[in-house]
């Protein structure tokens, strides 16, 4: 006998390991950046652009791919179904370069430093779009978060 879990309960659980991506990402991007001498304005702009890229080019389309593929799903899946095979597999190969990046000092701190900050936002809004959509469609629609 397996544990099964609902669409809704895919959706928060994305919602909030997407949340928890991007803040472990922001803590070593902050932390980066303030040991970082590269000046504050340079790293502020390229935390914008690199916040754009992800969350508009590719994070807010995964979002939205994730979220018609979840609602499709019956009402009993494997608790870690919010993300399909070819999403845990980019998942883990970008965990595998960011640790082997910082690891071995592949990029400079500077990069890191607004790098990870603009990722990390974008990954904490992508979490945000899935626990927005969760209170939407399944909190205010029926009153009943289960």
């Amino acid at each position: 006998m397996s544990y099964q879990v609902s669409r809704q309960t895919l959706i928060i659980t994305a919602g909030i390991v997407w949340i928890i991506a991007g803040a472990n990402i922001l803590k070593i991007g902050i932390t980066t950046w303030m040991s970082d001498s590269l000046y504050w304005p340079w790293k502020v702009a390229g935390a914008i652009a690199i916040f754009t890229i992800f969350f508009f080019l590719i994070f807010k389309r995964l979002y939205g791919k994730h979220t018609r593929r979840i609602a499709e799903k019956d009402d009993r899946n494997h608790p870690l179904a919010f993300f399909d095979a070819k999403g845990w597999i980019i998942m883990a190969f970008m965990m595998t370069m960011g640790i082997t990046i910082r690891t071995f000092h592949l990029l400079p701190d500077s990069f890191i430093a607004y790098f990870y900050t603009g990722l990390s936002v974008a990954l904490i809004m992508t979490g945000l779009l899935f626990v927005k959509h969760w209170w939407q469609f399944y909190i205010c629609s029926t009153g009943n978060p289960s």
